[in-house]
């Protein structure tokens, strides 16, 4: 195996799990998470 089919395969990896993350973010069940998190900036002690 040479350079090229490493760096191709790692190029296919790391899209697997930018689309793999991507699609964890967008699942419904987590968008209540996602919402309290986004105001917590906003929440005062």
């Amino acid at each position: 195996m040479d350079i090229t089919t490493l760096r191709i395969l790692a190029t296919i990896a790391s899209f697997a799990v930018f689309v793999g993350i991507i699609a964890w973010a967008w699942k419904r069940r987590k968008t209540s998470d996602f919402k309290d998190a986004a105001n917590l900036p906003f929440t005062s002690d």
